[in-house]
């Protein structure tokens, strides 16, 4: 939770609030000593030295404090912004469902794009799918699911959430094409609809292969 800053003037009202305490408890002991006929001297110049020390130290304090204070919120806000600055793609990120695959190159005409599989290449059929021009996030984390590897972590800005989960909530079992400047840079399998626009790309066999996967999703 952020530390709440407050209004310096506040301290100074606190202060002087110490002030006047301090001098209605002159007024009481003076009028008692009065009542009680024994002269009153009031606090002498060391005690009156004192008490203007302290007030003086106990405004620094509180004044210190909220400029920590506020340093401290700017410092949050500043982070908050940085991890939240959308990444914005050299060329857009098209993503597309994969309808069929067949052997060689696509025909002219036809609504796919070729690529290249373990047989060779291929011909991907591609429906109507999305484009992303910028995400909230793009980056290299550790495999969950297999000890020593790497996935790389796509989180999509919340004005993409909608239509990707539509996409993905109707190719569960299938194959999606990450398309980028017309060539497929990789075909994630769909295991489920993704609701909460977070991707993950498994598969990049070490750390430079998935940098480069981010690289490519980028557009560089």
């Amino acid at each position: 939770m952020l530390p709440v800053v407050k209004d310096p003037e506040a301290a100074r009202r606190r202060a002087r609030a110490a002030e006047r305490q301090r001098a209605a408890a002159e007024v009481k002991r003076s009028r008692s000593a009065r009542r009680q006929g024994v002269p009153y001297r009031g606090p002498g110049p060391v005690a009156r030295a004192a008490d203007q020390h302290r007030s003086a130290m106990l405004v620094m304090v509180l004044t210190l404090g909220l400029l920590i204070a506020a340093v401290a919120v700017t410092g949050a806000l500043r982070a908050s912004a940085m991890r939240t600055q959308p990444v914005a793609l050299a060329s857009p990120l098209h993503i597309y469902p994969v309808t069929q695959t067949t052997p060689g190159q696509c025909p002219a005409g036809t609504q796919g794009i070729s690529g290249h599989s373990g047989s060779g290449p291929t011909c991907y059929r591609l429906a109507q799918g999305i484009a992303i021009r910028k995400v909230s996030d793009l980056s290299v984390q550790e495999s969950r699911v297999k000890p020593g590897g790497y996935d790389v972590a796509v989180t999509l800005r919340p004005v993409d959430r909608d239509s990707f989960a539509t996409l993905t909530r109707a190719t569960v079992g299938r194959d999606l094409a990450f398309v980028v400047k017309n060539r497929i840079v990789t075909l994630p399998r769909v295991d489920m609809a993704i609701m909460d626009g977070k991707v993950i790309v498994t598969g990049p066999p070490d750390r430079a292969s998935a940098n480069r996967l981010v690289r490519e999703l980028k557009g560089r």
